[in-house]
């Protein structure tokens, strides 16, 4: 299933959202400028590599700066054009009625403690692992678990294929994203029940899971108490809060 669009027309101008799409365009186009030894070693040295975090000892962390950057900078880090494009699709689809949602300092500082909550949790189940993990689909994760909240009854019109020809759909956000979180759910538990998987690197399930439930449980601690102005013209049944 493939998302094109959802019905909820942003009422502000989503200012943090697409900054931090251009900020992924840029930094994927200067990735794709270098050669391929160089690449890799901009990876392994921005990727958040399980292995060199101290998790068990926090207080070392002083003393790996290295470590530190990595948590922020491997959000912003693509490995082709496929995970770019469709990471940088999907914020742009939910990410923008989130931060009109939330405004634009707390749904800033939302999406990075989301990208954080996601590393520390794929981290946590793969400890050793000395693979890099680069993407932001972990912080996206957590935008599509605030958006599974704020606006259940929203809906997406989605493309499915079916037998080559493709067909336009609307779902409710509330299956579609649940939908979602379930196949990232079974896809974590199966690749854990596949040592030989998990050592090899590729996707990082469990930095989806645990970015879709930060954003579940924290969603409320970044709504302003008192209404955004333009929030009167929205219709009551998109804030079920």
């Amino acid at each position: 299933m493939l998302p094109i669009r959802d019905t909820i027309h942003s009422r502000s101008f989503p200012i943090v959202n697409y900054a931090i799409i251009g900020l992924n365009t840029a930094i994927f186009l200067f990735e794709i400028s270098m050669p391929d030894r160089m690449l890799q070693q901009f990876i392994s040295i921005f990727g958040m590599v399980p292995a060199r975090l101290p998790l068990f000892e926090p207080w070392r962390f002083l003393f790996s700066p290295l470590a530190i950057i990595s948590l922020f900078t491997h959000m912003f880090l693509h490995g082709g054009w496929v995970h770019f494009l469709s990471n940088m699709w999907i914020l742009f689809i939910f990410g923008d009625n989130v931060e009109d949602r939330m405004g634009s300092f707390r749904y800033l500082l939302f999406y990075i403690l989301g990208g954080l909550a996601a590393a520390f949790t794929q981290a946590f189940v793969d400890p050793t692992s000395r693979v890099p993990a680069i993407g932001a689909s972990g912080a996206i994760a957590a935008v599509m678990g605030a958006y599974f909240l704020l606006f259940p009854n929203a809906r997406v019109i989605t493309l499915i294929p079916l037998f080559f020809i493709p067909y336009f759909v609307e779902i409710s956000a509330f299956f579609f994203l649940g939908l979602w979180f379930v196949s990232q759910f079974f896809s974590g538990v199966a690749a854990l029940l596949s040592p030989a998987q998990m050592s090899m690197g590729g996707i990082a399930w469990f930095a989806h899971i645990g970015g879709f439930i930060f954003g579940l449980l924290t969603v409320k601690l970044f709504i302003p108490r008192r209404p955004l102005l333009y929030e009167r013209f929205y219709p009551d049944e998109y804030f079920p809060w």
